[in-house]
């Protein structure tokens, strides 16, 4: 069984249609990636699956349950994954450490001193440990990025999703960031992945999903889907790319 089902899934914002009976289904520990022109409906889905949209219609289902059901209780459901955006949404009055503790603490209720003794082992592994009292403004982009995806698995997510997390990063520091997904794929992480990062999906991912119209047009691993695509919106896409 996938630990994430998408099924016919639909959202439009008045006549605009974004996803149109979208179909994808994510087994664990693996990691799909996602890619399509701005528009194709990447960052929708990815929102829609940690319910911050509410669908139109269709199914996402988290590991055998609807959490599109209207019934579910969507702050338990999203204590199952993690998302992270292109832009960090780090609070600037509060440390790292503050940061990565604060949903723990004022969501779940953990006690302080153990949600600190979790997030500074957390930020031993994005390698931050040391800067657990800096604040935000004090740290270049990719490592507020490494401290938005340490708050993100700070409460042992099933699925990762992330959208576009180097797209707001100067060039030169998207390699570091983009070696931590390779950490979280390598120790089994489920993630889904929305990336213009081409060199990073081959290396990484388990399948690669080209998205267009608000559906996935074609997917497959990645060196077939990256090197020989079949349709030719995704060969036109891909040649976008080197021109």
């Amino acid at each position: 069984m996938a630990l994430l089902k998408v099924t016919g899934l639909r959202k439009s914002y008045g006549d605009n249609v974004i996803l149109d009976g979208l179909d994808l289904d994510v087994d664990a520990h693996k990691c799909v990636v996602l890619i399509g022109a701005s528009g194709s409906g990447k960052s929708t889905l990815l929102r829609c699956v940690d319910l911050l949209e509410v669908v139109d219609d269709g199914t996402i289902e988290l590991d055998g349950e609807d959490i599109t059901d209207p019934r579910v209780d969507a702050d338990a459901v999203r204590s199952r994954m993690g998302i992270v955006f292109q832009s960090f949404n780090l609070f600037p009055h509060l440390s790292v450490l503050d940061n990565v503790t604060l949903a723990p603490r004022k969501v779940h209720g953990v006690a302080r001193a153990e949600a600190e003794e979790k997030a500074l082992a957390m930020l031993e592994r994005v390698g931050l440990k040391h800067r657990a009292s800096a604040h935000p403004d004090q740290l270049s982009g990719g490592q507020q990025q490494r401290v938005a995806i340490a708050r993100s698995l700070v409460n042992d997510p099933k699925l990762m999703l992330f959208d576009e997390v180097t797209s707001a990063l100067d060039p030169e520091l998207v390699g570091e960031v983009l070696a931590m997904l390779q950490d979280l794929k390598s120790e089994g992480m489920t993630m889904v992945i929305a990336t213009h990062e081409m060199g990073f999906a081959r290396r990484a991912a388990d399948e690669v999903c080209f998205l267009d119209g608000g559906r996935v047009l074609e997917r497959g691993p990645a060196a077939t889907v990256l090197e020989s695509p079949r349709q030719a919106r995704t060969q036109a896409f891909l040649s976008s790319l080197h021109t």
